[in-house]
């Protein structure tokens, strides 16, 4: 399951400071972010490696505990690490080095680096930052972690409040994600995952990054049983939708978008049945970037029941 995963109140009250802090140290800025004065500001280096480099090996071998002697004595086990866990970025915290895949698209390196500088940021994060891999922690340790840091990213590429009160003052639409997007300088899937976070904080509404939801356009790789990169949950939804299938939400959605290779693919007034069994109306609308097909799902009003007059 994609869904997106919330922190407690605590840790995100923690780590929105520190963001602060960094804000606060470049003056404020008007978006977009520039993060290159994020790292110039927090001393932090960037480079660029990939899988198949021995230069890689001889950067992070020290860092990584995969079996640690094991490791020491046959380096290739770490390069081997590497790519069965399809690893895009690092931050050495010994170092205060950011490493991103060369082969990770250029748009998406933005994210990626502020990623591992909300690693950077987050100091109990040092002890088991050894690489974004699940190798070293549990599962639910590695997603924490990576929640945390996802956070700490969000909070500063979206400048904190500046994106939260914009989003919740505008129509919740693609329209209005794309236009955001073009503000802040993010990638729309990026956009989008933070709108349905901040907007829908008090009234449900829902998002979905995954590939394109006709059958014609499905890549070769598409799995029916994990339909979604990202299914996004903003706080209300998670709260009375929670056991909403992804499946069943993208089979619903599949159901009105057309096969277009580009933009707009369909819109519609879809039904969704909450944790009660109630059922409520929400309008959804999906978008094709050519990478990703996004979708935006609001809630509209509970669906009225007519119920047959007895004679």
């Amino acid at each position: 399951m994609a869904k997106n995963r919330f922190l407690s109140d605590k840790t995100a009250a923690d780590i929105d400071r520190r963001v602060e802090r960094v804000l606060w140290g470049l003056g404020n800025p008007e978006p977009p972010l520039a993060l290159v004065d994020v790292r110039e500001l927090q001393k932090l280096d960037r480079a660029f490696y990939t899988a198949d480099d021995p230069g890689l090996t001889r950067e992070v071998i020290h860092r990584i505990r995969i079996g640690t002697i094991q490791v020491y004595r046959r380096p290739m086990l770490l390069l081997d690490a590497v790519r069965k866990a399809s690893l895009q970025a690092l931050y050495l915290p010994d170092r205060k080095r950011i490493l991103i895949d060369a082969s990770l698209p250029e748009k998406k390196h933005r994210w990626r680096e502020a990623h591992e500088i909300g690693h950077s940021l987050i100091p109990w994060h040092e002890d088991v930052m050894f690489g974004d891999n699940t190798y070293t922690l549990s599962q639910d340790c590695h997603e924490q972690i990576e929640a945390e840091a996802n956070f700490a990213a969000a909070r500063l590429l979206f400048l904190r409040e500046r994106f939260t009160d914009e989003a919740r003052s505008l129509d919740p639409s693609i329209k209005t994600v794309r236009g955001l997007h073009g503000i802040f300088g993010n990638t729309l899937s990026t956009t989008l995952y933070r709108f349905v976070e901040v907007a829908g904080a008090e009234c449900p509404m829902v998002g979905m990054i995954s590939d394109h939801p006709h059958e014609m356009r499905r890549s070769p790789t598409f799995d029916p049983s994990k339909p979604c990169r990202h299914f996004i949950q903003s706080p209300a939804f998670a709260r009375y939708f929670g056991r909403m299938p992804e499946e069943a939400l993208f089979a619903a959605v599949a159901s009105y978008c057309g096969s277009q290779s580009g933009g707009p693919l369909g819109e519609r007034e879809l039904v969704l049945t909450d944790d009660n069994g109630n059922k409520h109306r929400f309008f959804f609308e999906t978008f094709f970037n050519r990478y990703d097909a996004l979708t935006l799902g609001r809630y509209l009003r509970p669906e009225i029941r007519l119920l047959a007059a007895s004679a």
